[in-house]
C-alpha cells in the first residue's frame, strides 16, 4: 500500500511539472538574434532579428516585435498571436502580463494579446 502511495505521489509530481508553463524572464538581443530565457535562466528559444525585428517589450507571457511597418505579438513559443499596423497602434510604451500599452497622438491605448483594443484614455 505504501509503495502505491509513493508511486501515485511521484506520478502527480511529474504531472505538475509537465503542466508548468514556461515564462519569459529575459530577452537578450545581439546584432542578429534575440534569445529568450526562462525563470531558471535556461534559453527557451532564439529568433532571428530579420524575422522578429526589434523587440520593443516583453512580459512573462508575451513579447512584442517591431518589423516592416508592423508590431507582432508573440507567445512564449514564438508563435505570432497578432500583427498590427504601426500606423494604427502608434508607439508601444510598455508590455505587462497579457497586455501592452501604446500612445498614438493624444491617446493612450491598452491592447490584449489578441490585438483587441481593451481600453483608452487621453494622454496628458
Amino acid at each position: 500500500m505504501r509503495r502505491i502511495l509513493l508511486f501515485l505521489l511521484l506520478l502527480a509530481s511529474v504531472g505538475v511539472r509537465a503542466q508548468q508553463k514556461k515564462e519569459i524572464a529575459y530577452i537578450e538581443s545581439t546584432k542578429s538574434w534575440h534569445y529568450v530565457y526562462d525563470t531558471q535562466g535556461r534559453k527557451i528559444a532564439g529568433y532571428s532579428r530579420s524575422s522578429v525585428g526589434d523587440v520593443v517589450g516583453w512580459s512573462s507571457t508575451i513579447f512584442v516585435g517591431k518589423n516592416n511597418g508592423f508590431y507582432r505579438i508573440y507567445d512564449v513559443q514564438g508563435r505570432v498571436l497578432k500583427a498590427l499596423s504601426i500606423n494604427s497602434v502608434g508607439e508601444v510604451i510598455s508590455v505587462s502580463g497579457d497586455t501592452f500599452t501604446s500612445r498614438l497622438g493624444n491617446w493612450i491605448y491598452i491592447w490584449d494579446k489578441t490585438g483587441k483594443k481593451i481600453g483608452s484614455r487621453s494622454a496628458q
